[in-house]
């Protein structure tokens, strides 16, 4: 039996902002529904993921930057090129034992960690 993640809610304050910033840095919008009013549902993928993340109303009892996401790109550094070019602040690519990172918040302060992994383990 597979187990997938396939969709992790983003809690924001200004759904049209979040969904803006997203798309700015690569973020494929999936689905934007408003399903009645107290329900929109926008759904994103960042590029190549199998995994998306949703934003909205009514998607997510947590506040507004709570959430921690971890994504593994193949390229700190040009992960990190990529998000200052769309504007966005980044701190320093950082050397750990486990892979090089990088972290940025989204405007509602929600935190993103990117890690490249030169290689997994056999297993």
């Amino acid at each position: 039996m597979t187990w997938k993640i396939e969709l992790i809610p983003v809690p924001v304050t200004d759904v049209d902002r979040a969904k803006s910033y997203y798309e700015t840095i690569g973020f494929n919008a999936d689905h934007d529904h408003h399903v009645n009013e107290g329900l929109r549902f926008v759904q994103l993928t960042p590029p190549g993921s199998a995994c998306s993340i949703v934003i909205g109303v009514g998607v997510t009892d947590m506040a507004p930057g709570t959430q921690q996401i971890q994504v593994v790109v193949p390229d700190a550094e040009a992960a990190r090129q990529k998000l200052l070019e769309a504007g966005v602040e980044t701190g320093e690519v950082e050397a750990q034992p486990w892979g090089n990172f990088v972290y940025f918040r989204d405007p509602d302060g929600n935190r993103w960690s990117l890690q490249a992994i030169a290689a997994r383990p056999n297993g």
